[in-house]
């Protein structure tokens, strides 16, 4: 947890240079799309504020108030990255309007061009690490930040490629048209952001080859129940809450079905990071025949 919390704050670290380079880039060429593309990385640095506190606030423990912990927090900022990001295309959609109004055209700057390159480099290295990191420590938060700075990234590939051509070409009006084709991109990707977050905050369940995985350890390593029903499974950030109901023998002891549960919880664990797991054991007639069954 630690790793994480080091790696949201080098995400405001790196989101400060990223907007002095781009800031930069524009007061050396006056072009809109850049201005365009250096106010969205305002909204970097603001959802990496956010991520930073979700990340930390998920890190504690469970209490008595939060039994389950407070994985699903970083679903909130999930959201709320991605409310930025929809913010951050209507503020490129504005600066747009503006360029479309002034017809003022951007002035060649091999150094401008080369601070906002430079600026795509270091955004696109570093979320392309965000989303790696994020997936592996099951973070929804990181790999949302990433994802975000991802969106940056073809902003400033985009906005980069046409301001070149327009000063190659004298073509006022393709400045401010390319903001607003790479604002559709990034409203875009914000919508699908928020509506993955939202998910989470539903109690959305695992995937269905997780599903699987679930049914198929039970199956082998439930020697000794009968069956497996009503399998319930939902993410809550790094955390995946799985809880079913085993039928065993009515004869059999607590002690022998608590063996078998312990066996089956084990072997889920090892094969499902996170998964925190709840059966409820019943005896024989309380079988459904339609669930899971035991090899």
């Amino acid at each position: 947890m630690k790793r994480r919390l080091q790696i949201a704050l080098l995400s405001i670290v790196f989101g400060v240079i990223v907007l002095g380079l781009k800031i930069g880039a524009y007061l050396l060429t006056g072009s809109i799309a850049l201005y365009s593309d250096a106010l969205e990385t305002t909204v970097n640095i603001a959802s990496a504020i956010a991520t930073l506190a979700a990340v930390w606030f998920a890190a504690k423990p469970a209490d008595s108030n939060h039994p389950y912990g407070h994985d699903k927090v970083e679903y909130f900022a999930a959201v709320l990255v991605g409310v930025m990001i929809v913010l951050a295309a209507l503020s490129i959609f504005r600066a747009a309007w503006l360029g479309f109004i002034s017809g003022d055209s951007p002035e060649y700057s091999p150094a401008g061009i080369g601070m906002n390159l430079l600026a795509a480099v270091i955004n696109g290295a570093w979320a392309r690490y965000l989303m790696k990191y994020g997936k592996h420590a099951r973070s929804p938060a990181l790999v949302a930040d990433g994802k975000h700075l991802m969106t940056d990234v073809v902003s400033s590939v985009g906005v980069l490629g046409g301001v070149v051509l327009v000063m190659l070409t004298g073509w006022k009006v393709m400045d401010p048209a390319l903001a607003v084709l790479v604002g559709l991109t990034v409203l875009w990707s914000g919508w699908g952001l928020v509506k993955e977050s939202v998910g989470g905050l539903m109690d959305e369940a695992a995937s269905h080859d997780t599903l699987d995985k679930i049914r198929v350890l039970i199956s082998e390593h439930g020697e000794g129940a009968l069956e497996a029903h009503d399998l319930r499974t939902r993410i809550a950030g790094k955390s995946t809450f799985i809880d079913f109901h085993l039928v065993v023998p009515g004869e059999m002891s607590v002690d022998k079905a608590h063996e078998i549960c312990d066996r089956i919880e084990i072997a889920i664990v090892e094969d499902v990071p996170g998964a925190r797991i709840t059966i409820h054991v019943e005896p024989e007639h309380k079988a459904k025949h339609s669930g899971i069954v035991v090899l």
